[in-house]
């Protein structure tokens, strides 16, 4: 008869405490200097400090428009290829679609007076320009990410005729919805004084913000969390890439800072219809595209309410939100998100 199994006694795990934190710190420091990005790419178009990268094929085409994925300036693409089985981009590949993606770089004094008219009919025209030039074609479908959703849904409203579909994913659109943290944050800055203090707002003070809304999860549980790997090297591997991501916080041009936060946060221009970008008005009434809108059930950054808003507003009856039981970067990188979105865009590119 085998021998019964004597259950651990808080005093038995805190005897193995140690040895745990010994193997974890081993694989932590073994984990240090992990690499990014898992997908070849060639740069195609540079300008000042934006890159456009255009990622290799590595199935046959689905014969589909290319993608051109625009990113947020507020942290660094490279979490849409973090490693290859963390990879939307690398998905979307395989399925036979080609894809592009701008990498804003990381600004600096020089940038100071960069606005969002600059971003959206300067960098981002531009870079649809080479894409378009690429593969002799009038339009091609936009896939915005968060802050690079909200521009490329101004993009659209402001140029139709250059964008065949829009996908936005976990996009802002109302910014003052109730259960919306950041906005609560947003509300009480005196934008123009930190702007006036900085020039450029420095990353570090974004991170800052972003931690506070959830400190516990995001500065003890996660650390809590690494003992239960035992020391297991891949699982270390995906926690320093996270880690170097989410403190690889790029600074801020004051001028695009200024206007984001005070048009979209503090008056919620977009919402309200009275949104100009460059001189023109930004009436959403005017994206008439095929739109897929994908939020998050789970996100603490923009809550779902903020990103629904977006079909009331739309002049479009092609219209379809998808909602995935994530969080903000759950969205990237989960593996329910792995699984289910990548097929879910190809599905409903090829129908349209």
């Amino acid at each position: 008869m085998a021998e019964a199994q004597v259950p651990s006694t808080p005093f038995d795990e805190l005897g193995e405490l140690p040895g745990r934190l010994a193997a974890t710190v081993r694989s932590l420091q073994a984990a240090a200097d992990v690499t990014f990005g898992c997908s070849e790419k060639d740069a195609v178009y540079r300008e000042d400090k934006l890159t456009l990268y255009h990622y290799r094929a590595i199935a046959p085409s689905a014969n589909l428009p290319p993608v051109l994925i625009v990113y947020a300036l507020v942290n660094r693409p490279y979490m849409m290829d973090l490693q290859p089985d963390r990879s939307l981009i690398r998905r979307l590949l395989e399925l036979g679609i080609d894809v592009y993606l701008i990498d804003w770089g990381y600004v600096d004094g020089a940038d100071r007076y960069t606005d969002l008219n600059d971003y959206i009919n300067g960098y981002l025209h531009r870079c649809l320009d080479v894409v378009l030039r690429a593969h002799q074609l009038p339009a091609t479908t936009l896939l915005g990410v968060c802050q690079g959703g909200t521009f490329s849904l101004c993009y659209a409203a402001l140029h139709p005729e250059r964008v065949r579909n829009l996908i936005t994913m976990v996009t802002p659109v109302d910014f003052q919805t109730s259960d919306n943290l950041l906005s609560r944050w947003a509300q009480s800055i005196d934008v123009d004084a930190l702007v006036a203090a900085h020039g450029v707002v420095p990353g570090e003070v974004l991170n800052a913000v972003y931690v506070s809304l959830l400190p516990f999860r995001l500065l003890q549980q996660k650390y809590v969390n690494l003992l239960d790997a035992d020391g297991d090297q891949a699982q270390m591997d995906n926690f320093m890439r996270m880690e170097k991501w989410i403190f690889d916080s790029p600074a801020q041009a004051g001028a695009a800072f200024r206007e984001f936060m005070r048009w979209f946060y503090q008056e919620n221009r977009l919402l309200k219809g009275t949104l100009e970008i460059g001189g023109r008005r930004v009436d959403l009434r005017n994206v008439r595209q095929a739109v897929l809108n994908v939020y998050g059930k789970q996100d603490h950054l923009v809550p779902p309410a903020a990103s629904t808003a977006l079909e009331s507003l739309v002049g479009t009856t092609d219209y379809m939100a998808l909602g995935l039981d994530v969080g903000h970067i759950g969205m990237y990188v989960s593996g329910r998100s792995q699984r289910e979105l990548p097929q879910a865009i190809a599905y409903w590119l090829q129908r349209r």
